[in-house]
């Protein structure tokens, strides 16, 4: 059967001697193989097509397993993501996070509609560490473990008290009445507590610019951390490369 669907590249890897294979988030969310044949060639009209984070829209035979590809236009490259390498490395997880995250069986636009704008939104500049906060906190939105920022997940009274907690382990904000619950939660600052809740409430694709201190950004990215370690467990190899960008303060 023929397929025209649009899809962002979340994986590539050779594949024999002249070939690839690609793996699509298309846009109904399902993630698609696709055979790329002669696509490591020089002169292939279709090396392109291939690379990491683009957005096309490829046509392809697929009965059961891999597809193949017959064609394919380019709509945004994202060439800007792989030309830098902190903005490589951030697209480079979001990507591996999904990849990891979708089975094979779901479908679903929002997957891909996040995916499109977080990428877009690397590629126009604004910090890919914000922005991946935010990717984080919608994956874990859509795997069911978003975390509980309105009341304390304890007890549920509304947080008017400071110094307020989080515990990623319990899955939410903690009141200092409750933070016996969990002694290693994370004391977190207003700031920190108000920009997760915007995270938990905004849609990646109406992200405008968001200007953050670099002592809240570190906040947040130590709380988002702790959540994904927590929640979803998962072992990327590309945020151990992330890791060593921050070990050698490559930022």
């Amino acid at each position: 059967m023929l397929y025209r669907l649009e899809g962002i590249v979340i994986r590539s890897m050779d594949y024999g001697e002249g070939n690839k294979i690609i793996t699509l988030c298309t846009e109904n969310g399902a993630k698609v193989g696709v055979l790329v044949r002669g696509a490591k060639k020089p002169k292939s009209r279709h090396g392109a097509l291939t690379q990491p984070f683009t957005y096309a829209s490829y046509v392809f035979f697929r009965n059961t397993g891999l597809g193949t590809l017959n064609s394919g236009e380019i709509l945004e490259s994202h060439h800007e993501l792989r030309e830098d390498i902190v903005k490589a490395a951030y697209a480079s997880y979001v990507c591996e996070l999904l990849d990891r995250v979708l089975q094979e069986e779901e479908t679903g636009a929002f997957w891909f509609r996040q995916l499109k704008a977080c990428l877009s939104a690397m590629s126009e500049g604004k910090d890919p560490l914000t922005v991946t906060n935010m990717y984080e906190m919608k994956i874990l939105q859509a795997a069911g473990y978003g975390p509980q920022l309105d009341a304390c997940i304890s007890c549920g009274r509304a947080l008017e008290e400071v110094p307020i907690f989080i515990s990623p382990r319990l899955g939410g904000v903690l009141c200092r009445s409750c933070r016996h619950f969990d002694p290693a939660s994370l004391e977190l600052s207003p700031k920190a507590l108000k920009l997760l809740r915007l995270y938990a409430q905004l849609d990646l694709t109406r992200l405008g610019n968001v200007n953050i201190s670099d002592s809240t950004k570190q906040e947040i990215k130590q709380v988002m951390r702790q959540f994904m370690d927590m929640q979803l467990g998962l072992q990327l190899k590309t945020r151990n490369f992330l890791d060593q960008l921050d070990k050698y303060d490559i930022q």
